[in-house]
């Protein structure tokens, strides 16, 4: 129901937005930074355009910001100055706008001070702070506020819009989508499932000719909603960055209350060159990237094929095989636990405990492989050891019930307590320090966010600031293996959601995450690689892609190839079959040989180069030294191809999967005839010419 009564606020919002669009005039002096012009009119509306597009992003003037104290909105402040000059902070040199105004209704009399800056480095975009001051002589409860509600014109295309929208839910959708009849996501960035929540706080939207990116620079995860909603009759999209307050907020007179930072930019092209800004930005404001490991670039193999019910014997015997094909690390998966909690070795499968599990690891790295293990941690089952010892470590809602993770029936541990913090670096300290892995699975798509937390003995002054210290797990974690070997991996999974931007920095390699298909691991790949490009990515499981096959959709978007077959035969209690039969051996084998020979997870994505909308077929591009390799998808392809990104005069272009030779192209005329189902694997190399 809260959900439900989220949206209904947002969109009665957008009503009046679209209604009130047209009803003011008289403006500034245009902010412009590159391609962007930002205007502010005398009721502080605002107008936001791009240069150089075929239609204008929006046709007139929006309440981009509003505040709701109770049953009214406050959209229409009568400007009442402004300003202009330099600034010099943390992201560099730029100008900053200041406009004041003032609104009048019923018996309140609210300042509205809009502040807009930009910077020299960071053409295109606008950063803006907004600031409500109750300059009343009565109380004023907000209940709401927006920023960026803009209305966004079409222009025909076919779909309206493309867009990248990384919120998480349990539809577990993909986070690249087309923006057309009928569409409305709310993006809501907390809890949306009793599992899944958080993302990252960009929301893009884009035409063939144009696009507009808005979001927060908030240092810590927010819930706020990035909503998007396509008008019925086509004619354009909703656009926002609105909270609506978990807990009222009392303005007395004299107060101020400020909205998060946030952004607009305006770009060409599909969403990689925001989002690759957006993480400049961010590390500039303080977002420290994780290094680089070169261990994540290796190839993986994993015992989830056996699932839970894997026997030692499985996992060492199937070690010939991986070993044979080229892989490099072996993954312990679910199943070696007593129970979520309860991470001491299964008394069943290891008799003798840690001396058996130590066996183990040490097999692994006797037939010269990297030992990872899987790992669910914040979550507890009823009725274990930690949770009879250690009762207050248990996440509570309001009403006194702990918070259950349904995927695993067990309870969430609050990232807020420090007890639960001093735990979790117990367990990474008995896994890598004491069994003797080398690098850690950190699974479960509760690991992204987590509701408030009302538990009374964790003492927390705000309930609703449980969210903002889910990073300090992962932190704990990262930091803790890191320390034990300096070149640990610590891979993080949350299945199915978008990654929470503020746990990036504290894992380094990125996963596809359970996705639903290929187009799901190459898309999270282009964005992956928009934020942290140095950092590996691992296209997980090569089963969970289209044919359960689909190596060159990882290889192709410069991913790290995983797999979970089994070898000679499946575990009898396993409800999946991932038996390597010969001629999967074979295919296995071509495309571990192939990655290798390339080794494209190192090489520079050049992501702008291609929409992964409008551009047909999909089209991905690395670059390596002075060769490029163009990956190409379709159902099925009959037709031109061009190679953009060409700088030399001449380039031999081949097919490095079939080693087959096709053709010269020249940067004048980079324009191929190809047929294909799949895809279409090509490197160019320049030829030199006398």
């Amino acid at each position: 129901m809260k959900n439900n009564g989220r949206r209904l606020l947002w969109t009665s919002i957008a009503v009046m937005i679209v209604l009130a669009a047209a009803s003011c005039s008289g403006t500034r002096k245009p902010i412009t930074s590159g391609n962007l012009k930002f205007e502010v009119n005398d009721s502080m509306y605002t107008l936001v355009t791009i240069d150089s597009a075929a239609k204008p992003l929006m046709n007139s003037f929006r309440p981009s910001e509003y505040i709701v104290a109770g049953k009214d909105t406050l959209r229409d402040f009568t400007l009442g100055k402004s300003t202009a000059g330099r600034l010099n902070d943390f992201a560099g040199k730029g100008d900053v706008h200041t406009y004041t105004g003032t609104a009048t209704q019923k018996e309140m009399s609210i300042a509205k001070v809009l502040t807009v800056k930009t910077y020299d480095d960071f053409a295109g975009w606008a950063f803006i702070e907004v600031a409500y001051i109750n300059k009343g002589s009565k109380d004023v409860v907000i209940n709401a506020w927006g920023n960026h509600n803009y209305g966004i014109e079409s222009n025909s295309d076919k779909p309206g819009f493309w867009s990248f929208q990384a919120s998480s839910t349990g539809m577990r959708k993909s986070w690249v989508l087309p923006v057309d009849t009928g569409f409305y996501q709310q993006n809501y960035l907390g809890m949306n499932d009793p599992d899944y929540g958080g993302g990252i706080p960009v929301m893009d939207l884009w035409r063939k000719d144009a696009g507009i990116a808005i979001g927060h620079t908030s240092l810590v995860p927010e819930t706020v909603s990035l909503p998007v909603k396509m008008v019925d009759d086509k004619s354009g999209a909703l656009i926002g960055v609105n909270e609506e307050m978990p807990v009222a907020v009392t303005l007395h007179p004299g107060d101020t209350l400020k909205t998060l930072p946030t952004f607009v930019t305006v770009h060409h092209g599909d969403y990689f060159n925001t989002l690759e800004d957006y993480s400049r930005y961010m590390q500039k404001k303080g977002i420290v990237l994780p290094a680089s490991e070169p261990l994540a670039f290796e190839p993986m193999w994993c015992a989830w094929g056996y699932m839970r019910g894997f026997t030692v014997d499985e996992v060492i015997g199937t070690l010939p095989k991986v070993k044979e094909l080229g892989f490099t690390w072996v993954t312990v998966d679910d199943g070696y636990q007593q129970a979520e909690g309860d991470w001491e070795p299964d008394p069943k499968k290891f008799p003798a405990g840690d001396a058996d599990m130590k066996k183990l690891v040490d097999a692994i790295h006797d037939a010269g492989f990297k030992a990872q293990l899987w790992w669910a941690p914040l979550a507890v089952d009823p009725g274990t050891k930690l949770l009879a010892q250690h009762p207050d470590l248990i996440l509570k809602n309001a009403d006194g019930s702990p918070q259950v993770i349904s995927w695993w029936d067990s309870y969430y541990m609050s990232p807020a307590y420090q007890p639960v913090l001093d735990h979790t670096k117990a367990m990474v300290q008995m896994f890598m320090g004491n069994w003797g892995y080398d690098g850690l699975k950190l699974d479960g798509q509760h690991l992204n966010a987590c509701p408030p937390d009302f538990n009374p003995d964790h003492k927390l002054k705000n309930p609703y600031d449980a969210p903002k210290q889910m990073p300090a797990v992962f932190k704990t974690i990262y930091e803790t293996a890191r320390s034990i070997k300096p070149d640990a991996l610590v891979q993080l999974c949350p299945c199915g959601d978008a990654m929470s931007f503020y746990n990036i920095p504290f894992t380094n390699q990125f996963v596809a995450s359970d996705p639903v298909g290929s187009t799901q691991v190459r898309s999270k790949g282009k964005t992956y690689k928009a934020i942290a490009p140095n950092t590996a990515y691992f296209g997980d499981h090569v089963e969970l892609s289209d044919g359960r096959d689909d190596f060159a959709s990882t290889i192709g978007v410069g991913g790290v190839p995983g797999t979970k077959f089994t070898w000679p035969k499946d575990n009898a209690t396993s409800p999946e079959k991932n038996l390597l039969k010969p001629e999967r051996e074979r295919e296995w084998a071509k495309w571990i040989s192939i990655y290798k020979a390339h080794m494209l997870s190192k090489g520079e994505y050049l992501g702008g180069l291609y929409d992964i909308g409008y551009d047909i077929p999909e089209t991905h591009v690395i670059r390596k030294s002075d060769t490029l390799f163009y990956a190409f998808y379709a159902k099925d392809w009959n037709g031109k191809l061009m190679l953009k990104g060409l700088e030399k005069d001449k380039y031999q272009v081949v097919d490095y999967v079939n080693r087959q030779v096709e053709l010269t192209v020249t940067k004048e005329n980079p324009v191929i005839n190809a047929t294909f189902p799949k895809y279409l694997l090509l490197m160019a190399y320049p030829v030199t010419t006398k």
